[in-house]
């Protein structure tokens, strides 16, 4: 089960069970473990930033929802791209190409704020996920790729776990200083130059934060770029077109790639209306802030969840395992919407617990046997990804249209019901 690119390491490689190539390289597996934990706080700052954005430009749900509809088509439009650029210049090459990218995405967020431009702030979205998209067409193989072919489900979940870390701390810490800083006033009331004034000023507690991820990025790219020449005789299978594209004609791959685009959808579409769904009365009714401190209970499940899932896919068949916890999320998602107070805010929240293994395990079982495909593969589920743009703005129309919350979360729902049926059916090994 190789899920790498040929691949002649500088340090020592040895040959797994089937002649799948792997490394031993543990400096490297700490490196992409921090990848991981980088874009997956950057990617639920989203989370924390809609509730602000909606605020400041007096948006309704649909409208908030292109937060994550920009930030999403990154993966569309650069998916296929970065893997052509990864192919080219190497993986750690390509790692600082996206790191690089990130920052300045970051940076884009100081015109944003000074023109007061929805549109701007949506502009410095979509060049900073483009960053991470780069940044994850390299970090998932290598991972695979780093220790044991028949461990590369165990490794790539754990992996997963670092990434949920991320996006566990970056919207608690992100709620304090973002969501924290919103004034007496709302947009609502204004207009004119104090509307713009207004805007400006309440941005800046968004730029001061990306302006310390900027400076934190460039620290790394530095750091990777010492490590360029690490992966010494990096091969990769040349691909006419659009890389990649055939792969979705094998049945499982194909279908894997479809279960990405509708998990990421339902997990980013409960991620960024959780706060919105713990204000209301009939849940929680807390203030925004402490709304949004819980988005890390959300995100903190999938990380509690990776770590235990990292174990169990040793002794349980991971297809079977995504079966299971697709099931408990389409039920706490019916317990959630038909309840009210406590049981109602933690059961939707309990969600992230479920959601914990099912990128890596879809990742996983729709790659095995792509050998030197892996980067190819990778574009293509990084294309996937963008589920995470349509799946969250069909869910706010929705709300919008029905003036439900929970309506809408059915939905994310009927996601998770395809994906149960692919952990069906990718039960057994690939041939």
């Amino acid at each position: 089960m190789a899920l790498a690119p040929e691949i002649a390491p500088s340090g020592d490689a040895a040959v797994g069970k089937g002649g799948g190539t792997h490394i031993d390289a543990p400096e490297l597996r700490l490196f992409v473990m921090g990848l991981f934990f980088i874009f997956g706080g950057i990617t639920s700052l989203n989370d924390v930033i809609i509730p602000k954005l909606k605020e400041l430009f007096t948006l309704n749900y649909t409208q908030a929802m292109l937060v994550q509809f920009c930030f999403f088509t990154a993966y569309l439009v650069i998916g296929i791209p970065g893997a052509k650029l990864v192919k080219k210049i190497g993986y750690m090459r390509g790692a600082v190409a996206g790191l690089l990218t990130m920052m300045v995405g970051c940076l884009l967020f100081i015109p944003a704020s000074q023109y007061a431009v929805y549109g701007l702030f949506l502009f410095a979205l979509f060049v900073l996920a483009s960053g991470v998209v780069i940044v994850q067409v390299v970090s998932n193989p290598l991972i695979s790729m780093l220790g044991k072919p028949e461990t590369a489900h165990s490794r790539l979940t754990f992996a997963q776990a670092f990434n949920s870390l991320g996006t566990t701390i970056f919207p608690i810490v992100g709620s304090v200083l973002i969501l924290g800083s919103l004034a007496t006033l709302s947009a609502d009331q204004l207009s004119g130059a104090e509307l713009d004034a207004y805007r400006t000023a309440e941005s800046q507690a968004i730029v001061h934060g990306y302006l310390g991820i900027a400076v934190a990025l460039a620290v790394v790219a530095s750091a990777v770029w010492l490590f360029r020449n690490r992966l010494q005789g990096e091969r990769h299978e040349a691909s006419a077109g659009l890389a990649g594209l055939d792969l979705l004609k094998r049945p499982r791959f194909g279908f894997g790639a479809l279960c990405i685009f509708l998990y990421v959808g339902a997990e980013v579409s409960i991620g960024s209306l959780v706060v919105s769904y713990l204000m209301q009365p009939g849940v929680m009714a807390l203030p925004e802030q402490a709304a949004g401190k819980l988005i890390g209970i959300y995100w903190g499940g999938a990380m509690i969840g990776r770590f235990i899932g990292s174990g169990l896919m040793r002794l349980v068949s991971p297809g079977k395992l995504l079966a299971f916890v697709a099931v408990g999320a389409i039920s706490l998602i019916l317990i959630s919407t038909n309840t009210v107070g406590v049981v109602s805010g933690y059961s939707l929240l309990a969600i992230g617990l479920m959601n914990s293994i099912m990128f890596p395990t879809i990742f996983s079982l729709a790659s095995e046997k792509l050998g030197s495909r892996a980067a190819d593969g990778s574009g293509i589920i990084n294309v996937a990804i963008f589920g995470g743009a349509v799946v969250p703005l069909a869910t706010g129309a929705i709300a919008d249209l029905t003036g439900s919350l929970a309506t809408a979360l059915l939905l994310p729902a009927l996601c998770y019901a395809v994906i149960a049926g692919f952990g069906f059916y990718a039960r057994r090994p690939a041939a």
